[in-house]
């Protein structure tokens, strides 16, 4: 590269070195690069300056030496803001000749195809990154050099994405093949943690000298700088952890999850205020780094291989460090809860993020954790206590309505390195931005349907309440016995109006009656949100909390105990609660035909008419009809007669309007955000082993109780791929389990593709596989025996049934054939003709998966319902199977086709 200086009377030309010409030509964009390279001779351009010199830069040599060089820079000079800037700079340069690579092949052959090119840009990124994570702030706020720091972050980090690509996937790809990929995990979480430091020091100066500050506007400004830079830097890793091969390497990461270093990370951010004396765009960019980083956590929790929660409960120090963050996260929906859902719509223009709705998806993780449960019983009943505390019509809206006033709206960040380091460079002689642009990034928003928004959130409340209150003996500790309702009925006698500050509890009706009278509404509400947002054991489990709640309370008002005053006069003690057997109490309630206390059987006949008139307000559709008997003073019951009117109608026409609607509400958007149910995560629990009965009574419902338990902690002992494995060795050999051989072979097998798989547990998986086909297949023909009664001689085989139920076997599809589609709940979905059984459809194989196509010409189930194997080109439900193909083709599991008998 040469440098040619025009003095006024001369034009000699002089060799300058590379730190002259980062200086001059940072400043180019890739599209002015581009211009000079078209006029250029030998790939040399020509560039003057604004002091008037002439540069000739030979671009193919430039692009072969600058990655050396800036690592060079990194490793030999002071480590000052002057060498930072000037590595900002560098960093600029190299983005706009990657960006500009694609349009020049020759350039495009040195800096994405040239191996040591690429090596030598990676090591760049690793090693800056390592220097910046090791770096020790001063306790400087508004410091020039936490800008300077916080932008070298996050364009080390999207450089990543300019050489290598801007497909998640294939740059996970490139970083994991790489044998320094441990290295980088460590310093980009480490470096990110810095930057989050810095911001922390500067919001908390900001926050406590804002009114004493000269230039509020500039300060500002330094402020929304660093929440930007962060919240790129953070976005950056939660895209990587998004992509499941990323995640499962990054849990095989020690320092950072064994040892608690992303949990360090959560826990800093978490801890960021967000005051209401702040901009909006602030407090809206604080909320989304809290909704990122929450994300992040989710996907580490609900990863497949490895248990997250495990990795981190595996010392007292990580586990007591999880526990710190599970504290903030219970801070962050205590505040929201208690926040009037409208402030949410004070600028549009700045969303939020899903922080609520992420902070409930891990509270529903943590609540179905063994080593978190107590601790989120402990901490956590209160706030819950006070959401079923609130007055009706508030919790009517809040909790049973497809309506919210507002919902979250999260967004994605569009950075850029040039327009960051621009910024930089253009305010480095002070930090009086009064004059300064502002710097603003593109915010991409992604939204929900309101109704979806809705029933995730309600859906996620329930699934707490149902992981609270499910005991599994052998994995449950015994102290969880019961110690949910126990502590919610302890939290009923407490004024906690001070823990939902943004609503209002009902003054002169008793928090008990209140209390039931909500959660019977949010039970009818919950029958309505089955299978879409929730599944029935949850919902079951709720009914039963609801139930043993309501007897409690009853049996402890009954007699000796009236409500007046809204308090009760006497308070059992902690230990004569505990003495109650509930679930007993909740067993004979049943067996007497309906919900309420057994006590109240007892109790005269006037008192027994008066507590009817609690039963308002409960949905036609109700499985819990009689939950609100609850044994009150006559003046609460006066109070509650006329208020019960007004309620009742409320009541029917949201509830009722959920429960026809809830399919139509559904929409294909609402994968946005994934709920992450108990009964899907294999993350989530600690019920490895097979559990026992609950010891609470030998009747029906109680069995159907143990079953719904054991049910929701059971794990998954294989992933898809051993489940894969295993099925298609039952082709050959139907009869495994009676082989203990070949258990023992296809055990030793599994265990090389996943977690450990013992014979037992296979013979056991076995067995249940075979008890769930016999009993779905006479299921299915019994519905269909009632649909269309034919004589026995008539009928052919059912495709996918089982020829006994001791040995179910699978029949052949055949094209042309009518048959009727089953859900995995052994529900009709539509009928249809099989349109294809062999072969590829799209790329799947239909032998290999044991799959066939099918033309829908009658469906039962709401078009907007997701596919069981929904693709891009064949559409994630039936309406876009419709529109994509002109027909409604799908790909339907085999063995859940049966002929149709109509034909």
């Amino acid at each position: 590269m040469r440098h040619a200086k025009e003095e006024p009377s001369s034009s000699a030309r002089q060799v300058i070195d590379l730190i002259s010409v980062v200086k001059e030509l940072h400043g180019l964009s890739s599209q002015e690069l581009h211009r000079l390279l078209k006029d250029s001779d030998n790939f040399t351009i020509n560039y003057h300056t604004e002091k008037g010199s002439l540069i000739k830069v030979d671009m193919e040599k430039l692009a072969g030496s600058l990655p050396l060089h800036l690592t060079a820079v990194l490793i030999s000079s002071d480590r000052d803001e002057k060498m930072f800037k000037y590595l900002l700079c560098g960093i600029r340069l190299l983005h706009s000749m990657c960006d500009l690579a694609p349009r020049h092949s020759k350039l495009e052959q040195i800096m994405l195809d040239d191996v040591k090119v690429l090596e030598q840009l990676i090591d760049l990124v690793f090693y800056m990154l390592v220097v910046l994570g090791g770096y020790r702030q001063e306790e400087r706020a508004f410091s020039f050099r936490y800008l300077v720091y916080s932008a070298l972050v996050a364009c080390s980090l999207y450089l990543l994405t300019g050489f290598i690509s801007t497909q998640w996937q294939d740059l996970v790809h490139v970083l994991l093949v790489h044998p320094k990929v441990d290295i980088f995990m460590d310093a980009a979480f480490g470096s990110v943690r810095m930057v989050v430091r810095c911001l922390e020091i500067t919001l908390s100066t900001y926050h406590k000298d804002f009114s004493k500050m000269e230039s509020n506007q500039s300060a500002e400004r330094v402020v929304y700088y660093l929440c930007q830079q962060c919240e790129a830097s953070l976005q950056f890793l939660q895209s990587l952890c998004q992509q499941k091969l990323f995640k499962e390497r990054l849990l095989k990461n020690k320092e950072l999850c064994g040892k608690g270093s992303i949990l360090f990370l959560a826990q800093s951010i978490l801890k960021l205020n967000i005051e209401s004396s702040f901009p909006t765009k602030i407090m809206a960019a604080i909320s989304r780094l809290k909704a990122k980083i929450l994300s992040i956590l989710l996907s580490l929790c609900e990863a497949e291989s490895i248990s997250y929660l495990d990795e981190v409960a595996s010392s007292l120090q990580s586990l007591v460090l999880a526990k710190s963050v599970a504290s903030e996260v219970f801070d962050v929906l205590k505040t929201a809860f208690g926040r009037d859902p409208g402030y949410l719509a004070k600028d549009r223009s700045y969303p939020m993020g899903f922080l609520q709705l992420n902070a409930m998806r891990l509270a529903d993780i943590f609540s179905d954790d063994s080593n978190f449960r107590s601790y989120m019983t402990n901490c956590f009943t209160k706030v819950l206590t006070a959401i079923f505390s609130l007055s009706h019509g508030d919790f009517l809206s809040c909790w049973c309505s497809s309506n919210l006033p507002e919902k979250e709206e999260d967004a994605t960040l569009e950075y850029d390195i040039f327009a960051t380091v621009g910024w930089i460079v253009d305010n480095t002689s002070s930090l009086d931005l009064l004059n300064a642009k502002n710097l603003e990034f593109n915010l991409i928003h992604n939204s929900m349907p309101q109704a979806s928004y809705a029933h995730h959130r309600t859906s996620l409340l329930v699934k707490v309440i149902a992981n609270l209150h499910c005991f599994v003996p052998n994995i449950c500790e015994e102290q969880e016995r019961n110690l949910f309702v126990l502590k919610v009925q302890e939290c009923l006698q407490m004024d906690l109006s001070n823990l939902l500050p943004g609503f209002s509890f009902a003054s002169d009706y008793p928090k008990a009656v209140t209390a039931c009278k909500n959660l019977r509404s949010l039970l009818s509400h919950a029958e309505s949100l089955i299978p879409n947002f929730l599944n029935e054991e949850d919902v079951h489990l709720l009914r039963v909390f609801f139930g043993q709640l309501q007897s409690l309370i009853t049996s402890i008002g009954s007699g000796e105990n009236r409500v007046q005053d809204n308090k009760v006069e006497e308070s059992l003690s902690w230990d004569k609660f505990s003495k109650l057997n509930i679930n007993e109490q909740y067993q004979e309630a049943q067996s007497t035909g309906g919900c309420s206390s057994p006590l109240l059987a007892n109790e005269p006949t006037d008192l027994n008419k008066k507590s009817d008139n609690l039963k308002e307000g409960m949905s036609d559709n109700s499985a819990f009809p009689d939950v609100d008997q609850v044994n009150v003073g006559a003046e609460d019951i006066n109070k509650a007669d006329d208020l019960n009117r007004q309620d009742h109608v409320e009541d029917r026409g949201t509830s009722g309007k959920s429960a026809s609607g809830g399919a139509r509400d559904m929409d294909k958007d609402t994968q946005n955000v994934e709920t992450s149910g108990s009964d899907t995560s294999s993350a989530k629990g600690k019920s490895s082993e097979t559990t026992k009965k609950v010891g609470v009574g030998d009747n029906a419902e109680d069995e159907k109780v143990d079953t719904v338990q054991r049910r929701k902690r059971k794990r998954n002992i294989m992933n898809d791929k051993q489940v894969a494995l295993i099925e298609r060795a039952l082709l050959d050999e139907p009869e495994m389990q009676r082989n203990a051989a070949s258990l023992q072979l296809w055990a030793d097998k599994l265990s090389l593709h996943g977690s450990e798989v013992t014979s037992s547990q296979l013979k056991n998986w076995l067995n249940n596989r075979k008890a769930r086909l016999a009993r779905t297949a006479r299921d299915v023909r019994a519905a269909v025996d009632v649909d269309y009664p034919v004589p026995d001689k008539q009928r052919g085989p059912a495709l996918g049934s089982c020829d006994s139920p001791e040995s179910p076997k699978f029949v052949q599809c055949k094209a042309g054939q009518s048959v009727v589609l089953i859900d995995l709940r052994g529900e009709e979905v539509g009928k249809g003709k099989v349109f294809q059984v062999r072969g590829k459809w799209y790329g799947k194989s239909l032998d290999e998966s044991e799959t066939c196509v099918v033309d829908v010409c009658e469906l039962k189930a709401d078009k907007g319902s997701g596919l069981p194997y929904p693709t891009e080109a064949t559409g994630t439900s039936f309406a876009e199977a419709e529109t994509k193909l002109g027909i409604m083709r799908v790909l339907w599991d085999s063995n859940r086709i049966y002929v149709s008998r109509s034909q």
